[in-house]
């Protein structure tokens, strides 16, 4: 809780966390001494991508302190995979093509492996069709994700009037200026909450604290009340219990039986399931937007 502090000027700042937190670094020679951490090791945006690993995993100098090693490689100049452009989707191509797919038989004796491969050899099948019908786009490694052309327009209209208000500085220009501004900075912003559950799907644990930061803000300067513990042990336990509490084992899945009474799954149904899926949620593994599933049960309920 003390290096809260610290982290939160990190990513103001934009630096990343290249340690995992709480790695001993300094063993005492003291017996009744507590070894001393090295919790933070920050870089900067440049730097970054040079830094392959962090670790203090060699012996002892001698002293009571660990040298800590830190490799460097060059980056990857590989460019970014194509990003499907969901919006852009050509429904009137795969409109007759969603409407005529059928979904091969299920297997007659289901077990756990068999409904899973037929599951997956369907979904595979449909989610190839999507994607044959969707435009990709490319992005630079200089580019922000969120970033569009509209706003490129804007921030060219910004900066020009800006310019304008600071040679002639009179109350007019002052005015198209403020106005372009307001214009600019509120699309950023929309961009920038629009991106944002992609933002969480992508996160590394470098980025971690600086997704923290952006969801919670700063936090508050304040600890919180522990009673009982009086060790380091017992401290350690309550907070072990508290924010990783015992769960039940889990039952070993049961062998699927055939029931032939059980009624088959309506259409009604899916289409209820769908409906109370947000078009701003996140997409799943597949990465297949809600807005693109709900199309495909109207087309092919």
């Amino acid at each position: 809780m003390s290096s809260t502090t610290y982290f939160e000027k990190a990513a103001e700042s934009g630096f990343a966390l290249l340690n995992p937190p709480g790695e001993y670094t300094r063993f005492p020679l003291v017996g009744k001494a507590r070894p001393s951490v090295l919790a933070l090791a920050f870089t900067n945006p440049p730097l970054l991508p040079f830094v392959k690993s962090w670790e203090a995993s060699l012996p002892s100098t001698g002293s009571d302190h660990l040298p800590i090693t830190i490799t460097l490689a060059a980056p990857s100049l590989k460019q970014k995979p194509p990003r499907p452009r969901w919006a852009d989707t050509d429904w009137e191509t795969l409109d007759p093509i969603i409407k005529g797919f059928k979904v091969p038989a299920a297997p007659s004796c289901p077990t756990p492996l068999k409904l899973d491969e037929w599951m997956s050899e369907s979904l595979n099948r449909l989610v190839a069709l999507l994607k044959e019908h969707t435009p990709v786009s490319r992005s630079c490694h200089h580019s922000k994700p969120w970033w569009t052309p509209h706003l490129t327009i804007l921030r060219r209209e910004y900066h020009k009037a800006a310019r304008s208000a600071r040679t002639s500085d009179t109350p007019h220009m002052r005015e198209i200026a403020g106005t372009s501004k307001a214009a600019y900075f509120k699309p950023i912003k929309a961009a920038k909450n629009e991106h944002w559950p992609s933002f969480l799907l992508t996160t590394t644990p470098q980025s971690l604290w600086m997704a923290k930061r952006f969801a919670y803000g700063p936090a508050q300067p304040r600890f919180p009340f522990l009673p009982g513990p009086e060790t380091p042990q017992q401290m350690k336990n309550v907070l072990l219990d508290h924010f990783f509490p015992p769960k039940e084992p889990f039952s070993p899945p049961p062998r699927l039986r055939p029931h032939r009474s059980v009624p088959p799954l309506m259409t009604g149904e899916i289409a209820a399931a769908l409906s109370k899926c947000s078009l701003t949620s996140a997409p799943g593994p597949d990465g297949i937007p809600y807005s693109t599933w709900k199309q495909v049960n109207k087309l092919n309920p």
